[in-house]
């Protein structure tokens, strides 16, 4: 690699994830965590940021979906080649697993800014012929395998490479977790500072994605023994992250000068979790050129020539002329109504309402509460014309998370005559671009407190979608009741039972789609538009990752 001087020049900020998604070719993603994590390379080139980025190569990807007549989720194999996008570095490094000394090489990515900036991303890569064939593998697949693997696979990550950007000579001035599967970077740098923990604290930013204890990597200090040895003392690794299991975001949270959420209600959920802990909030945001669709980037040109780079400008949204910005609308729906019927062979109606839900699948995510009362969702059907598109994959392993697939497509069956509905394969970057400009309204269900931000809601405000949601994670902040969007339930500090909480959520999400949103929607139509500019004024001039990266340059790197 040809050294250039914006990558070696002066103190880096080294971000660590163990997922991300830049583009659809390069399938080193499967959700939320990822696509963020693209959106935080794209903001920082974008804003010329001093960041460098260390991921995992995942030579055989998450997977493609496909799926059957009956529901059932069929997953291929993702195979790619990273020499078509990247150039492998001559440097490698290595770590011990299971007494193997393991070789790591790296390819090298660069993302260009439009604007000029480039950030090189480090993918890490253990399929090399010095090492053995298990070890080999430990790069193929993105949450592949068991807990050895998935130890293995962070050991790579933290500890490699660590020792990479060492063997490279970059001069890091911040390491920034995102989540906790890189936190063995910071006992790379125990073992490098001699033990001074105030040292490695002083360089460590952690950012936490999991609002739930049960989602935290866990592993039991047997495997660890057995897989990494004693890299430092048991008896430190044991105080700093946990004595029963390494809990790695214990870990990361002792060995950081600086913690936070992904938005204010997660930071109090994680602040009862992890109590006597500074926990702070930088809330979530999108990249606000790369989820506008064309014909509302061309529209946001012609009125906010700078918002590409000043995306926060969009907050004068309201001056968009209504005819202009419907029609920006009608052609994004048109465009996803196209991609509709290639795939399906289903023929949506633009003129209809239409309300896309498409996010990974599994239970906290509720998919199918939608479905809770089919007769109820058939008569509000009958009554107006309502088409909905339903999106997502479930983790292979995830066996309820493909039942949930299956029950919508049976509900598909049950309601064919009375209410459209559609279900997309391959959930993946182009799609989802296409779904959150396409549809009228977004609709999100997650059984609260569990969504730690969301951003897909986000995206589909660049774009005047309007929002319908859980007021949970991101939305609690974004949320205006009849403005900006509509919520589905109780307030967020109301305390209520489990059955008590579904049945307010349930009562509003039938009654506000059957007396409030179809009927502005098709009777309304100033309204409407009028909420979809509230989308775009309140929501995002703000949510975005432009802000959220200036926040962590003070806040954090700084």
């Amino acid at each position: 690699m040809e050294r250039a001087d914006t990558y070696f020049q002066g103190r880096k900020i080294a971000y660590f994830t163990a997922e991300l998604g830049l583009r659809d070719e390069i399938p080193t993603y499967s959700g939320g965590l990822g696509i963020l994590a693209g959106d935080v390379i794209r903001s920082s080139a974008d804003l010329n940021l001093p960041l460098i980025c260390l991921t995992l190569i995942n030579k055989k990807g998450y997977f493609h979906q496909d799926i059957s007549r009956d529901g059932e989720q069929i997953e291929y194999p993702e195979t790619w080649d990273p020499s078509a996008y990247m150039t492998l570095l001559p440097t490698t490094t290595k770590v011990q697993i299971q007494v193997r000394e393991v070789q790591i090489q790296a390819w090298c990515y660069e993302h260009h800014s439009p604007l000029g900036g480039i950030i090189p991303i480090f993918f890490l890569d253990t399929d090399t012929e010095a090492n053995q064939l298990i070890d080999r593998e430990i790069t193929h697949y993105l949450y592949g395998g068991d807990n050895q693997y998935r130890l293995k696979q962070e050991i790579v990550l933290g500890i490699g490479g660590v020792r990479l950007i060492e063997k490279l000579g970059f001069n890091v001035q911040r390491y920034h977790m995102n989540e906790g599967h890189s936190g063995l970077l910071g006992v790379e740098l125990l073992r490098r500072y001699g033990m001074d923990e105030a040292v490695v604290r002083e360089q460590c930013i952690f950012t936490t994605h999991t609002p739930m204890a049960a989602g935290y990597d866990k592993f039991p200090y047997g495997m660890i023994q057995e897989i990494m040895g004693e890299i430092i003392p048991f008896e430190d690794l044991k105080r700093l992250g946990g004595m029963d299991l390494l809990n790695m975001t214990l870990l990361a949270l002792n060995l950081s000068r600086y913690h936070n959420g992904v938005a204010q209600k997660h930071r109090e959920v994680s602040k009862q979790i992890f109590p006597g802990y500074e926990i702070n909030a930088i809330t979530n945001g999108v990249h606000s050129k790369t989820w506008t669709c064309p014909s509302f980037s061309r529209l946001f040109d012609q009125y906010f020539s700078r918002w590409v780079n000043e995306p926060e400008i969009l907050v004068r949204g309201e001056i968009l002329p209504d005819e202009e910005i419907w029609n920006a609308h009608l052609e994004a729906k048109n465009e996803l109504n196209k991609y509709v019927y290639q795939e399906t062979n289903i023929d949506l109606d633009p003129e209809i309402l239409t309300i896309g839900f498409a996010r990974r699948v599994t239970g906290y995510k509720r998919a199918t509460l939608l479905f809770s009362d089919l007769e109820r969702l058939r008569k509000i059907g009958q009554k107006q014309s309502i088409q909905f598109i339903f999106a997502g994959k479930s983790h292979p392993r995830d066996r309820s998370g493909k039942k949930i697939i299956a029950d919508i497509h049976r509900y598909i069956r049950e309601l064919v005559n009375d209410v459209t509905i559609a279900y997309l394969k391959d959930y993946e970057i182009a799609l989802a671009a296409k779904m959150v400009a396409g549809v009228d309204v977004w609709l999100n269900t997650p059984l609260r407190p569990f969504e730690a931000s969301g951003t897909s809601g986000m995206k589909a405000a660049h774009n005047g979608v309007i929002n319908f949601s859980v007021l949970d994670g991101w939305w609690i902040e974004g949320w205006i009741e009849n403005i900006t969007g509509w919520a589905i339930g109780p307030l967020p500090d109301e305390v209520l039972t489990i059955e008590e909480l579904k049945q307010r959520e349930l009562e509003d999400l039938y009654s506000k789609l059957e007396y409030i949103i179809s009927p502005m929607f098709y009777q309304r139509r100033d309204q409407w538009i009028a909420m979809m500019k509230h989308s775009i004024s309140k929501i995002a001039y703000y949510f975005n990752t432009h802000r959220m990266m200036r926040r962590y340059v003070t806040e954090a790197y700084l």
